[in-house]
């Protein structure tokens, strides 16, 4: 990949596609694994010249190394969008991976935690009033309620909260901004957090809601391991993570009558589709109300 494409095609991802800064290191890293394999095997041949079965043998050559199916498509989609972007530029007029289909891959069943659980998880007693226990627990009711992204909970911003109108303004994917409504329960943490907040002695990253003591922005593995600890004691299931909290905010709005596009809102999904995941949940507990309640079923 000449440096000028190389350095174009960073532009175009973060100027026009407005990816994240890490969504665009992926996608360098995974074009330039396929720049490095082309040379290595076909010579010094530009990669903006080359042919499908290249590309193919590179595939192969991933499966051999016990490449998941599901990571060697993300690597393809990198490289397909470098070559849609070298196609929208005029530098190659076809695109080698125009007729590629997607490996299969298994789905994997997301479990959300149940109600039961949630109860439990936000009833446990504090032991103190500390800053630390407030934020946690209010770092966990805010995924639950909201359904916002990891990603999006570390980068709120203090002017982001309106306890007023009960809102939080919500950057997202490709910078897209959207409003959440807040419970006045929620409401209450948030102000009670951010008065504690202000008591801090030394805050560095001023303008982020959510601080550690030391008064730094959480990160992503701050996070992880904050929801993974406080769900261990009262759930079994393997994975305890904010994108389960996600996927538990969606299914129990679904359980409890809310309609599809309301939730496709409120998780900030651009389309339907990527919303429908969250209905095979939704669908067992309809079968279960079913079975239960249909006068057919009690004979």
């Amino acid at each position: 990949m000449a440096i000028n494409n190389k350095d174009a095609f960073r532009d175009y991802l973060q100027l026009e596609k407005k990816y994240s800064p890490h969504t665009i290191n992926a996608y360098l890293n995974d074009v330039g694994y396929f720049e490095s394999f082309n040379k290595e095997c076909f010579g010094e041949e530009a990669i903006d010249q080359v042919n499908y079965s290249q590309i193919r043998s590179w595939i192969v050559s991933l499966v051999e190394d016990g490449i998941s199916n599901t990571t060697i498509n993300r690597k393809i989609a990198s490289l397909k969008s470098f070559y849609k972007f070298l196609l929208k530029t005029k530098q190659i007029q076809v695109n080698p991976l125009l007729k590629h289909k997607v490996l299969k891959t298994e789905k994997k069943l997301q479990i959300p935690f149940s109600e039961k659980e949630l109860v439990e998880a936000l009833s446990q007693k504090s032991t103190s009033d500390d800053f630390q226990e407030i934020r946690d627990k209010l770092i966990v009711e805010l995924f639950y309620t909201s359904g916002m992204r990891r990603t999006e909970l570390i980068h709120l911003k203090l002017f982001n909260v309106n306890l007023m109108s009960g809102t939080l303004k919500v950057l997202g994917k490709r910078n897209k901004e959207r409003i959440l409504p807040i419970l006045p329960i929620v409401a209450e943490q948030l102000s009670l957090y951010i008065r504690e907040r202000s008591k801090l002695e030394n805050i560095v990253d001023g303008d982020y809601l959510f601080l550690i003591k030391k008064g730094l922005k959480l990160n992503d593995s701050f996070v992880y391991r904050l929801i993974n600890s406080y769900f261990s004691s009262v759930s079994e299931k393997v994975k305890k993570s904010p994108h389960i909290l996600r996927h538990t905010f969606a299914t129990h709005l679904l359980n409890n009558g809310a309609d599809l596009n309301s939730v496709k809102e409120l998780l900030g999904h651009s389309s339907l589709a990527s919303t429908q995941i969250y209905t095979h949940s939704s669908l067992s507990e309809l079968k279960k109300v079913y079975q239960e309640a249909h006068p057919r079923n009690k004979k």
